[in-house]
C-alpha cells in the first residue's frame, strides 16, 4: 500500500478540464489560477513548518538550559552552610529563573509572530494575485453586463 501513488497528487484535472468547453471562460487561465494557488499553498504549510521547527528546536535548547541551570541551581543551595544563606540563594535564584522565563516566553512569541507574518505575506500577495487576474480577465472579455443577463 505504501507504493501506491497518491491519486490526489497524480491527477491532472487540466487534461480532463481542457476539454470542457463554457462559452466566455478561459480555462486554461483558471487551471494556471489554480496551479498558483496550490504553489501558494505550498509555500505557507513550507513556511509554517520552518516556524514551526525554528520554535521547536528552540524550546529544546531552552529545556536543555533549563535542566543545565537546576541542577546547578540544586548544588549552589545544598552548599550555603547557613538555613539564612539557603533561603537567601533560592530566592535569588528563583527571581533569576523567573526573568529567564519570561525572557525565554518573548523570544518564542516573536519567533512565532515571525513565521505567522512570513504566512500572511505569501496570503496576502496571492490574494492581490488573484484579484489581479479576475480583473483582467473581465477585462479581457469585455462583455457588457445586458449580454450577461437572462432576458425571458
Amino acid at each position: 500500500m505504501a507504493n501506491q501513488p497518491d491519486f490526489m497528487f497524480d491527477f491532472d484535472f487540466s487534461k480532463y478540464l481542457g476539454d470542457l468547453k463554457v462559452p466566455g471562460l478561459d480555462m486554461e487561465a483558471l487551471v494556471s489560477s489554480q496551479r498558483r494557488n496550490l504553489e501558494a499553498l505550498t509555500q505557507v504549510n513550507k513556511t509554517a513548518l520552518d516556524g514551526m521547527q525554528a520554535v521547536m528546536k528552540r524550546q529544546a535548547e531552552i529545556l536543555r538550559q533549563l535542566v543545565e541551570e537546576a541542577s546547578q541551581a540544586a548544588q549552589d543551595i545544598v552548599k550555603a552552610e547557613t538555613p539564612q544563606d539557603k533561603l537567601s540563594r533560592q530566592t535569588e535564584l528563583t527571581k533569576e529563573a523567573f526573568e529567564k522565563t519570561v525572557s525565554n516566553l518573548r523570544e518564542l512569541m516573536e519567533m512565532m509572530a515571525k513565521s505567522n507574518t512570513e504566512v500572511a505575506d505569501v496570503l496576502n500577495s496571492r490574494v492581490g494575485q488573484i484579484l489581479d487576474e479576475a480583473r483582467d480577465l473581465v477585462a479581457k472579455q469585455q462583455l457588457p453586463f445586458k449580454d450577461l443577463v437572462k432576458k425571458d
